[in-house]
């Protein structure tokens, strides 16, 4: 109950005005919204590309962060971002997202900028180490992953 009217005023507000960069594709529920973000700087890695964040709530939403990934597309065209911290299959290691870093004032908004600060802020072209083998093997939901933050390069 508590989730949907927080979601409900966050819709609101985002159907309103949204940061550049970051654009409302679907919310038809309250359980799953769509979000394309782009960098906005001329950072040679992402130029020209728009990305799809999946977001995913549970009724504990805002207590509990929701789970966000992103998600590939054929039309319209739509990558995972080359990321030391971001898996092939769209999984996003990012202390925010998880229990220890998400606070329930953040919100979709915050969520989204703070991802997009993220591409904007990286200078590596490439996936997080294992990558391949976390792909292969992970059978968790991105909100049960025990990942471990320790690298502040990125």
């Amino acid at each position: 109950m508590f989730a949907a009217k927080r979601l409900g005023k966050e819709l609101t507000k985002i159907q309103q005005s949204l940061p550049p960069g970051i654009d409302l594709v679907s919310a038809e529920d309250f359980k799953e919204w769509q979000m394309d973000i782009r960098v906005l700087d001329p950072n040679p890695i992402y130029l020209d590309k728009t990305y799809r964040l999946r977001f995913r709530f549970s009724n504990n939403y805002p207590i509990e962060a929701p789970e966000v990934t992103f998600i590939a597309l054929s039309q319209p065209s739509r990558t995972i971002p080359l990321h030391p911290h971001i898996y092939s299959n769209g999984i996003i290691c990012l202390d925010l997202l998880g229990s220890s870093g998400w606070s329930p004032v953040q919100n979709v908004e915050s969520v989204c900028m703070s991802i997009q600060s993220m591409l904007t802020g990286n200078t590596k072209n490439e996936r997080p180490p294992g990558d391949e083998e976390f792909v292969r093997r992970n059978t968790q939901r991105p909100r049960d992953i025990r990942f471990v933050y320790e690298d502040s390069t990125v």
